[in-house]
């Protein structure tokens, strides 16, 4: 593995490329400059879906109302299984999620198609948008949500694979 060009070099192509080329479950905070390898996380698979529709990140950043919100707490609890990475998921909030639904409110649709598929532990908006996620236990499940999706939405680019499991303990 290369190591990363400088820090400065990289978030000049946006700042989600460190965290992205670290390739490696990881906190990122600040404008991605900040990243900080997480826990172990547990087996699970996650379906991503955008629903080809493309969002800019400083649009949806002009349209954040509250930009001083609490800060996810300093320590990361360790989970068992993909549920109680589930459950803390829901716990979290995405900021942008608001924000990016009122410039593509196709984002929403995706989010309830992906909440209601059998076995979606729950749903949520990636980063900035317009690609979200449905967090699955298994890979069989995964899978068969993912052709479910693109089936019923041959528009969407839909996607299955496992949650990276590197990490620090």
């Amino acid at each position: 593995r290369l190591p990363l060009p400088a820090a400065d070099a990289v978030l000049r192509l946006g700042a989600d490329v460190p965290v992205c080329l670290a390739s490696q479950p990881t906190r990122m905070s600040g404008v991605g400059a900040h990243l900080v390898p997480v826990p172990p996380l547990p087996a699970a698979w996650v379906v991503l879906v955008n629903p080809g529709v493309a969002v800019a990140t400083p649009a949806v950043f002009a349209a954040l109302a509250q930009r001083e919100n609490p800060a996810m707490p300093k320590a990361l609890p360790g989970f068992a299984d993909a549920a109680a990475l589930a459950d803390f998921l829901r716990t979290m909030r995405n900021d942008l999620e608001a924000p990016a639904i009122s410039i593509a409110p196709s984002i929403a649709t995706v989010l309830a198609v992906l909440d209601r598929q059998p076995d979606c532990l729950m749903a949520r908006m990636s980063g900035s948008g317009a690609t979200c996620f449905g967090l699955f236990a298994q890979g069989a499940q995964a899978k068969a949500a993912a052709d479910r999706l693109r089936v019923a939405h041959p528009e969407w680019w839909v996607a299955a694979a496992p949650l990276l499991q590197a990490g620090i303990s």
